[in-house]
Order: C-alpha cells, then sequence, then structure tokens
C-alpha cells in the first residue's frame, strides 16, 4: 500500500526522534491488551487478522509519526460519515442539510432503525440513519457518479487516490439487512427523495473504501489544518465546514459512549467497526489507530486506549489550547549570522565564519504545548546532525506543558549523546527540574539570564573546537605590541609608550562612570572590558565587551563628549592608560605621532561603533 504522496511527489516520512519514542511507548504500553472481538456480523470483518495493530499522529503541517501496522489495509466502515457529511454540507449547505439531519447526540446503538419522534429525521450523521441519509443526498448524474465523487474526497482528504474493497462490499451487501430497513424509514419519512435502495448501496460502497491508519492520520490532519491536506495543499474542504463537521464528530461521533470520550480524551473523533479510530485536534494534530478487536460499543479496544493515552501524555484536550500559533520557534539564527557582543580577534572571527553556523539559537515564544514542542523538536532534530552547541530561549514563553518539558529533556539526552551541547536561556526556571539540572559543574554555566550571554557560550565552544593549532588565543599585550601603536616607527612607538600609564582593575569594578569628562585613552592589555547600558526597567545589559588589543576612551578624549556608557571590568583586566593631559601634550611634542595615532583610533572607534550596533540589533536590544 502506498503511503499519500506530498505536492513535490515524494512518500512522507515517519518521524524519529523524541515524539516518535512517545508513540512507541504508547504501542507497547497498548498492545497487551488483546481484549473485545471482531466485527464478526460482517464476514468478510471476521477474517481479518486480529493482532493488527498501528498508532499515527500527523501533524497540522504533514510531519507523521507512527509505529506499528501503519500501511496494513483495512476498511474505513463508519469512519466514512463525517467525510460523506461534508460533501452532503458541500452540495446543499448548512440549511438545507439541518432539514434532513439533526445534529443531537443519542444514546441509542449506532444501528438503531428510528428516527426522532419529533422532527421525523435522524438524530445525528454519525449514526447508522443519518449517514444513510447523508449518502442519498450526495449529488451526481447517476449512482456511479454519486459514488466516484464520495471516493474523489476521500482521496483528496488522505492525499492519494483511495479504493473500493470488492470483497468487503459483497460481504456488507449480502448482510445489510437493518441498514436497508434504515433506508425504507428514510424514504417513508421524506429525508432521502430517490431510491432507497441506491442510498443504502452507496453506503455499503463507501464503508467499504480502504485506508491505511496513514491514510486516517492524514485525513485527520486535513481536518485539523482547516480542510487543506497538508501534503498536498488541495483544499478538501471549506473552513466553515469543517467547523460543523467536527462539531457534531465531537458531540456525536463516538456513539452513546461519546460523553466519557469526550471528558477522558476531549477530541472530536470517529470510530469505525473496520477497527479504525480517527481524532482531531483543531489547527494541530490528526490520529488514528487501528486494532481490529472491538469494545461493546463497536469502538476498537486498544484504539480508545491509545487515544486516552496519548492525550494524557500529550496534553491534547481540546479544552486546553494553546494562545499562540501552533509553533513555538519565533526566530532561529546561527552565531555566525548573529553575533554576541564580545568583540573577538580576527582569528577568532575567521573560525567564527566558517564553523559558526554549527551552533544556533532557537528563540521559543506563546504557550509550549505538545504541538509547539513538537515543531520545536523536529526543527532541531533536521539539523542535530550539524550541530555543536543549541540554545533555546524560553523567556518569551509563557505555559509550558509536562510533556515540552518531557520532550525538551529528551531532545537534550538525544543531542547530548551526539556530542551537541544544550544551554538554556531560562531565567524563571519555566523547565523547573530540567533548568536546575543542567551539569552545573559546568564552568560556562548552562542556563543564562540573557540571550547574549549564551551566544556567546556557544561562540567560545566553536572557538576552541576548532581554532587552528598555530593560532593561539590572544596573550596578555606589553604597551608597545598594542595595535593602536604598535605600526608606529619604533621610536616613536618606544616613545608614546612611555607616556602610558599602567593599571590593574579587580574583576567587576567600575573603570569609567557614564557622564564621565574625558578621561584619557585606554589600550586593553590582558583581561576584558564590558560597556553596559541600562534598559527601562533599571536592568544592566552589555553592550559590547573588549578583549586584548582593543581600547576605548578615544570618542571622549578626542570629541570632548562625556562618556555616554558605563565601564567595567569583566575580568580582573590590566590597562594602559594615556591621561587627557600628556595627549593633549602631542600637539605641540610630536605632532606626527599624535597623527599617526588619530588615524589608528579613528578605526578603531569605528570598528567599535558598528560592532555594537550588529550586536544590539542581533540581539533585538537585550
Amino acid at each position: 500500500m502506498v503511503p499519500p504522496i506530498s505536492a513535490n511527489g515524494e512518500s512522507p516520512q515517519t518521524g524519529h526522534g523524541v515524539v516518535a519514542r512517545i508513540i512507541d511507548e504508547v504501542y507497547e504500553l497498548c498492545r497487551a491488551d488483546t481484549s473485545g472481538e471482531l466485527a464478526d456480523y460482517i464476514p468478510e470483518l471476521a477474517a481479518v487478522q486480529p493482532d493488527s495493530f498501528g498508532i499515527c499522529l500527523a501533524t497540522a503541517d504533514g510531519q507523521v509519526y507512527g509505529s506499528g501496522d501503519l500501511d496494513t489495509c483495512f476498511t474505513i466502515q463508519s469512519i466514512s460519515k463525517p467525510f460523506t457529511y461534508a460533501l452532503a454540507l458541500a452540495d446543499h449547505g448548512t440549511a438545507a442539510m439541518a432539514e434532513r439531519i439533526d445534529v443531537e447526540p443519542t444514546g441509542e446503538p449506532f444501528y438503531e432503525i428510528s428516527l426522532d419522534p419529533k422532527t421525523q429525521r435522524p438524530r445525528n450523521p454519525m449514526i447508522n440513519a443519518g449517514a444513510i441519509a447523508a449518502a442519498g443526498l450526495i449529488e451526481g448524474r447517476d449512482a456511479a457518479d454519486r459514488f466516484a465523487r464520495i471516493r474523489r474526497s476521500y482521496s483528496r482528504f488522505a492525499g492519494r487516490e483511495l479504493k473500493l474493497n470488492e470483497d468487503v462490499y459483497a460481504s456488507e451487501a449480502r448482510t445489510g439487512f437493518r441498514n436497508r430497513a434504515i433506508g425504507y424509514l428514510l424514504r417513508g419519512a421524506n429525508i432521502i427523495d430517490g431510491d432507497p435502495e441506491e442510498a443504502v448501496d452507496r453506503y455499503f460502497r463507501q464503508c467499504s473504501i480502504d485506508v491505511t491508519c496513514r491514510d486516517l492520520a492524514m485525513m485527520a490532519a486535513t481536518l485539523a489544518n482547516n480542510g487543506v491536506n497538508p501534503l498536498t495543499h488541495e483544499r478538501a474542504l471549506t473552513g466553515p465546514l469543517v467547523e460543523q463537521v467536527l462539531s457534531v464528530m465531537t458531540t456525536c461521533g463516538m456513539y452513546d459512549a461519546a460523553g466519557d470520550w469526550v471528558t477522558t480524551v476531549g477530541l472530536p473523533a470517529k470510530s469505525g467497526v473496520g477497527g479504525g479510530i480517527l481524532a482531531v485536534l483543531p489547527g494541530q494534530i490528526g490520529i488514528a489507530v487501528y486494532s481490529p478487536r472491538l469494545d461493546a460499543h463497536g469502538s476498537s479496544v486498544r484504539g480508545v486506549k491509545a487515544c486516552r493515552e496519548l492525550s494524557h501524555r500529550l496534553g491534547l484536550h481540546f479544552l486546553h489550547v494553546t494562545r499562540a500559533a501552533h509553533t513555538a520557534i519565533r526566530t532561529a539564527y546561527s552565531v555566525a549570522e548573529a553575533p554576541s557582543r564580545l568583540r573577538r580577534d580576527a582569528d577568532e572571527l575567521a573560525v567564527l565564519r566558517e564553523w559558526g553556523d554549527r551552533a544556533r539559537i532557537f528563540e521559543l515564544h506563546g504557550d509550549l504545548l505538545f504541538a509547539g514542542a513538537e515543531s520545536t523538536v523536529r526543527a532541531v532534530e533536521e539539523t542535530s546532525g550539524q550541530l555543536e552547541a543549541l540554545v533555546l530561549d524560553l523567556r518569551e514563553v509563557a505555559d509550558v506543558s509536562e510533556i515540552a518539558v518531557r520532550m525538551i529533556d529528551d531532545l537534550q539526552a538525544e543531542l547530548a549523546a551526539a556530542g551537541c551541547r544544550v544551554a538554556l536561556v531560562d531565567p524563571e526556571a519555566k523547565l523547573g527540574h530540567m533548568t536546575s539540572s543542567l551539569d552545573p559543574k559546568d564552568p560556562h554555566g548552562r542556563v543564562f539570564a540573557d540571550r547574549d550571554s549564551a551566544t556567546e557560550w556557544c561562540e567560545q565552544l566553536i572557538v576552541d573546537r576548532y581554532r587552528p593549532e598555530d593560532c593561539t588565543p590572544a596573550a596578555a599585550l606589553r604597551v608597545e605590541q598594542h595595535p593602536a601603536i604598535a605600526d608606529l616607527p619604533d621610536d616613536e612607538r618606544q616613545r608614546l609608550a612611555k607616556e602610558f600609564e599602567i593599571r590593574t582593575v579587580a574583576r567587576g569594578e567600575r573603570i569609567v562612570a557614564r557622564d564621565s569628562p574625558r578621561a584619557g585613552l585606554f589600550l586593553i592589555l590582558d583581561g576584558r572590558v564590558r560597556v553596559t547600558f541600562e534598559d527601562r526597567d533599571g536592568r544592566r545589559h552589555r553592550l559590547i565587551s573588549l578583549s586584548p588589543g582593543m581600547s576605548f576612551g578615544e570618542i571622549s578624549l578626542l570629541t570632548g563628549v562625556q562618556f555616554s556608557n558605563d565601564i567595567y571590568a569583566e575580568t580582573t583586566v590590566r590597562l594602559a592608560v594615556l591621561p587627557p593631559d600628556k595627549f593633549d601634550q602631542l600637539t605641540g611634542q610630536a605632532p606626527e605621532v599624535k597623527l599617526a595615532l588619530l588615524e589608528r583610533l579613528a578605526t578603531a572607534a569605528y570598528a567599535q561603533a558598528d560592532a555594537a550596533v550588529r550586536a544590539l540589533a542581533a540581539h533585538g536590544g537585550v
């Protein structure tokens, strides 16, 4: 059996990784249950393999996960009912259909030969009376054309051409006396206008269309995707009619077990005596289960159990929905595309340009429920073989479900096994125990308060791993080795170096305060300096960090303006400082030295200002 075909002509691959393992767990849990009976009142259904079992989940954007017998054929049976009802709605509209078929739940068995005593209409389109009425209302040139329209409609939902199982159809036609009685009852009440035998025969045929568990999951995903097939992108049903169909499935799809189903599973669904169950979480996923042993309500025993377990584990109850789009990824980028605010030397920048794509940051937002976690995990897994480091930024995430914590925890373990290190930006510990359990012995820290620090952590991992052997980290400089004066002629360089004062500043100590007057030219010989700013809430953030070989204070020194930012020692730092008075004396004593120094300072100042602006823009301001 061929799986659904996507718009690009390729069959969808069954997903792997974190979500697939959860599906496998549910499959193994339910497989041991062999209770229930086959639908032996239809001879062909009594001959199926009783222990066949498959679970398939398809997202609204077409990703498929599954376990077990995903491509085993079985007949759709009563799961056909919402799809034929959908086609009849498209043919006649909701108002005209409401005059023929009610939408009220009933506690009676699905095969009951009765109409509502007050309206004289079938109580809903999910029981046999309503389904036969819907089949009798399908438009077409003749009987063959009307059934062909049904089959084509189902095929649009599934994303591939579905076919009639002639043997099952013949079996149903030989034994379907109750359904024929319902057909004549409908004709007598003027619910259907044509030949009741033709309507019942069409109903037998629609129930006998072969599907697979994978097909049903894609049909459910099409309903979840507002009527558009996620793989072919073909519209199978309009949005308003999808709402109508899902509403009726919610209240009536599981027959006289509908109340228990809504409270314990909480998904619009439809079961069939062929052993299938289809369930939909609008906007997010479609679920299908196949296992032919049935309970007293005519639904798959394993199917009901699997759907209940999936709903519980994945947090799928439709009354607990995400407030945001089903994708939780706001944006994603590499450290090559959005570097940290640490100014690095030329060698390190070259390493990051070449290898920076191997460290990525994912910014998440909205509610992190199953659908959002699934899209995030999938996006990461698609690039996991190319990653050395990963950061998940959760500061804009609101609600985080238990399943999302479990999935990200599993993802972290999966990536660690592949050699990729994971960090979080999670200052509020939204991931709970996971936030506090991320390797506290890591000297870099793996839970960060801001994205910039996490980006720097990623960069350092890449630099440490890919730095060429002949490229050593920046070492402490002597004054005359600093790039600001190193290219001067020897006598000028030596003369100027003697004018600098050497200072050592402890980590965390402020070097220059914001609004200070010109304080001199500061050359960094060893350690790192942090230029900071405050946000509207008074929280301090890094604008840029400067390393050995860089300088600061030149703008104030040259223009006379006050310092616009506080400057701190990020580590213990050793500085060479040219005081303002000595800088001014160069005008008269060594103008050619001052001119050469000014040229170098102007170039350095422009580069540092440009780096600060680019870093600020890359990280959205903070």
